[in-house]
């Protein structure tokens, strides 16, 4: 294959001929944290970074002035921790210990201008700049390519907790315009699309916590939409619903098929990536009632009362772990599907479940025994599912522009951080 023009084959890929190949070792000294366990924090004394925290993170930096009150503390004298171990502006800190290899590269990049006394802990790296070659926001990104990320899987090493050691983060290397200017170019851009993001999280959690204001008003009756002023009642699940469960035996799987539905399916929203059964055991096991449009499937074995509202043609069959609700005409299903997410029906199904059950479990006589407080009229019913429905659309509609900004965020660096695209 020819070679584009300007461009050079490197042991990191194709890269423009004025890029170089740097190893970690070449521009950062490494060193360990100070180890403490985490049950010696507290919110007294010096911020802390613990290697649990990075893991969690959704960033790759963080600001230690604008976050130092979420920052864990640790109550010592500062004089007990080695000055290898305080992190300055720049530093970046790498994980050496993760429970799988995909988080073997998780890393945090120190921003702290101010010189806060900051202590870098339990199973961590420290890299510590040994030139100004790397721009400092380049480090944001510069470790997040395909690349990057393989190398660090290879070094990996372990069974159950994966691990990587000083000597070998040392030897990964990464494509380096060798002008700093360029390199701050890139990461200006990406931490505009950065700043895109982090706006829609803010919008999206702030319309979960409108919508979640909504239900404690609406799904109690605190709150009437105009025009209603008829009574609430206090039914059984019983009562609106005829409760049925699957299968109590395992199925037969095969590589295509029926959708055969279990609890993963309702607790990761997930009906698409199912595992499969034959057309002959789902006639089978649907021959008595089956799943349809305008039913619900709830959970009722390990973790139990979540629920999902069927508003497609379902043609599945599904576990003994989960039950089906037939919500009878007369009743709103998507008012009931809404209700579930409500705290007073959480505590209806802890009410109702085998407590001593390992793991947890709930019988359906006792599924018919919940207790919900609905409106008498359907109307109603059907007023309260439509707002919060329209709420649900709003919030999953921006949840798709986040995962596109996301896709377009992982694109622009595989472009940029790489020399395919180069910016002028």
């Amino acid at each position: 294959m020819e070679m584009r023009k300007g461009y050079k084959q490197t042991d990191v890929g194709v890269i423009p001929n004025d890029w170089k190949v740097v190893s970690l070792g070449e521009v950062f000294s490494f060193s360990g944290g100070y180890s403490t366990s985490r049950d010696q924090l507290s919110n007294d004394g010096f911020c802390y970074l613990h290697y649990g925290d990075i893991h969690k993170s959704t960033k790759t930096y963080i600001d230690v002035k604008r976050e130092y009150s979420d920052i864990p503390k640790l109550n010592i004298s500062i004089r007990m921790v080695p000055q290898k171990s305080i992190l300055d502006d720049g530093d970046v800190v790498f994980v050496d210990a993760s429970e799988d290899d995909e988080g073997a590269s998780r890393h945090i990049v120190v921003r702290n201008p101010e010189c806060i006394s900051y202590i870098s802990g339990l199973h961590t790296i420290v890299s510590k700049s040994k030139d100004e070659s790397l721009n400092k926001n380049y480090r944001r990104y510069c470790f997040q390519t395909s690349d990057v990320k393989r190398q660090f899987k290879y070094f990996a090493v372990g069974t159950k907790v994966t691990g990587i050691s000083k000597t070998n983060i040392a030897k990964i290397q990464i494509p380096l315009p060798p002008k700093v200017a360029e390199q701050e170019r890139i990461a200006t851009a990406l931490s505009h699309t950065d700043a895109l993001i982090t706006s829609l999280e803010k919008l999206i959690a702030k319309k979960r916590n409108i919508k979640q204001g909504a239900m404690q008003q609406l799904l109690t009756g605190k709150k009437r939409l105009p025009g209603f002023r008829g009574k609430w009642e206090v039914k059984n699940l019983g009562d609106i619903a005829v409760v049925k469960d699957g299968t109590h035996q395992t199925p037969k799987y095969v590589n295509s098929g029926k959708p055969f539905y279990s609890v993963e399916s309702v607790t990761n929203n997930d009906f698409t990536n199912t595992k499969f059964i034959s057309e002959e055991e789902h006639a089978f096991l649907t021959k008595n009632y089956r799943i349809e449009k305008n039913d619900i499937i709830m959970t009722r074995i390990g973790s139990i009362g979540d629920c999902k509202y069927i508003d497609w043609d379902a043609d599945a069959s599904f576990y003994v772990s989960l039950a089906l609700l037939k919500i009878k005409k007369e009743y709103s299903a998507r008012f009931i599907s809404h209700y579930s997410n409500s705290a007073y029906f959480k505590k209806e199904v802890e009410l109702n479940s085998l407590t001593t059950a390992i793991p947890q479990k709930i019988n359906l006589g006792q599924i018919s025994k919940i207790k919900l407080n609905i409106p008498q009229l359907l109307e109603e019913q059907s007023a309260i599912a439509q707002v919060l429905s329209d709420m649900d659309a709003a919030i999953e509609s921006l949840e798709r522009k986040l995962e596109k900004y996301k896709l377009v965020k992982q694109g622009m660096m595989q472009e940029l951080l790489t020399g395919k695209t180069r910016l002028v």
